[in-house]
């Protein structure tokens, strides 16, 4: 089985290897052997073209996606003594000779015929994965050398990579002219309320999470301990590492608190906030601000 998640300059998405999981579930009830050849870039341990012999195979199955361009006929020209059959792909040209190349084509939409379900509608369901939003800075100059900002984002990227979870990369940043970011506080509120954690290294990262009761994993990023720290003790909140102690077993314990213990935390901690239990600077302000008694 092919698809164009199995060319090298291809690219594989959701879609496509959701709609390849149905046609699998199908062959396997069938009790029909296969292989898949993917893209080395996607998944360089699997079978790719360079591993595959054609004479090998009685079928070739090609999986969702445009039947078009010269990588589709390459397969009929590699694949010619094989029956080849394209499922749940879309035919733009039925004249052209990627798809007239194929014996049979089950179209899910083709010109003068009606579309079916895309294959992934009904591709077997998997549990859901943790949504992270993770909130990164590289700037705060003002910590000269003893900033590590960039040796945080790279392990805890590289970290984050290895995680079977859903990533969302997120900024605190406003701005009302840029579609990408949020234009009010609101906004990304809306969006940190909706997560299961938040990894960052930003004090408005773990504040603005906590306050909507999503747990943090927090990383200070200057070395020593700044402003992060000083936050996290000043909330009481507990999954806090050094940049100096960046280590993934320490990280492994902290996500997994966060996704059991801190989510009690959390919400404890957002109830905190709005009940306004601990005093902040504002509190103070106006007698600051006010004039002294007699004075004048």
């Amino acid at each position: 089985m092919t698809g164009w998640f199995s060319f090298r300059d291809g690219e594989a998405t959701a879609g496509d290897v959701l709609a390849l999981r149905r046609v699998e579930e199908v062959l396997r009830g069938a009790g029909m052997a296969y292989d898949v050849v993917w893209s080395p870039g996607f998944r360089p341990e699997a079978p790719h073209f360079g591993d595959v012999r054609p004479g090998d195979y009685s079928h070739l199955v090609f999986v969702c996606g445009p039947l078009h361009g010269p990588q589709v006929e390459e397969l009929h020209r590699r694949f010619a003594h094989c029956v080849r059959i394209a499922v749940g792909t879309s035919v733009i040209d039925p004249d052209g000779a990627a798809v007239t190349g194929f014996h049979h084509v089950l179209a899910r939409d083709a010109p003068g015929s009606e579309p079916t379900e895309d294959l992934a509608a009904r591709a077997p369901a998997v549990p859901a994965r943790p949504v992270v939003g993770v909130i990164l800075t590289h700037g705060q100059q003002e910590y000269a050398g003893r900033r590590r900002h960039g040796q945080v984002a790279e392990r805890v990227t590289r970290w984050l990579a290895g995680k079977d979870c859903a990533r969302l990369e997120l900024e605190t940043r406003l701005d009302t002219r840029d579609w990408h970011l949020s234009a009010t506080p609101a906004q990304v509120q809306s969006v940190l309320a909706r997560l299961d954690l938040v990894v960052t290294d930003r004090l408005h990262g773990l504040v603005l999470a906590l306050r909507v009761g999503t747990p943090v994993l927090a990383v200070d990023p200057v070395a020593g301990g700044a402003k992060v720290t000083a936050q996290a003790r000043a909330c009481g909140w507990p999954a806090l590492l050094a940049a100096e102690r960046l280590e993934a077993r320490r990280l492994e314990r902290w996500w997994d608190w966060c996704l059991t213990s801190g989510r009690v935390a959390a919400r404890q901690l957002r109830d905190a906030f709005r009940e306004g239990r601990a005093p902040d600077g504002a509190d103070r302000l106006v007698e600051v601000l006010a004039p002294r008694a007699g004075a004048g």
